[in-house]
């Protein structure tokens, strides 16, 4: 045998040696865990809660507490509320409907911008309705006149409940360029 091995040899059984040493130290203290037993133990263990938690919240994202989606449907008050000439916001917050009111009639149209879809607002002393999204431009009928809008904005479906009370159902629309403004629904006649 060279040195070399033998010094390999000697390192080997030091080492054997002093484990041996320390399971007969642990043995005597009655088989309790080192430091290091219990740090890594420890380490495991938060780290396993943390794992297990983030699984959960990620499942838990997946199936939203409440799915909340307003009627489409609503009463919208009795014809009287309504001046002739008028463009009433009262329901553009809540339901993002303008109720225009005619002399001949009443039309509700879809506070939507047919361009990327913000609120436009409407414009009591231009007459118009403008999108400060990006300029696109209606006239009071609707129909787009400025701006990158690429069609007007849509009619929404407006009829008399058995109360009197106008009623905007939002799941029916009426296009203008599939000539649908003048289908039964897209305007009342008073």
């Amino acid at each position: 045998m060279d040195e070399g091995s033998r010094v390999a040899e000697r390192r080997r059984s030091e080492q054997l040696l002093e484990r041996a040493k320390r399971e007969r130290e642990r043995a005597a203290a009655g088989g309790l865990w080192s430091r290091r037993d219990v740090a890594g133990r420890l380490a495991w263990s938060l780290f396993g809660i943390f794992s297990l938690t983030t699984l959960l919240a990620g499942l838990r994202s997946a199936f939203p507490r409440v799915l909340f989606l307003p009627p489409s449907s609503f009463k919208a008050g009795l014809p009287t509320d309504f001046a002739v000439g008028e463009v009433s916001e009262k329901f553009k917050k809540d339901y993002r409907v303008w109720i225009v009111r005619e002399p001949d009639g009443f039309y509700a149209l879809w506070a939507k911008c047919t361009h990327l879809g913000c609120t436009p607002r409407w414009l009591t002393t231009e007459q118009k309705f403008k999108c400060p999204c990006h300029g696109s431009g209606f006239y009071r009928s609707g129909i787009n006149f400025e701006g990158p809008a690429p069609r007007p904005l849509e009619r929404l479906k407006i009829t008399v409940a058995d109360d009197g009370q106008l009623v905007i159902d939002k799941s029916v629309k009426f296009l203008f360029e599939k000539g649908q403004w003048g289908n039964p629904g897209s305007f009342l006649k008073v």
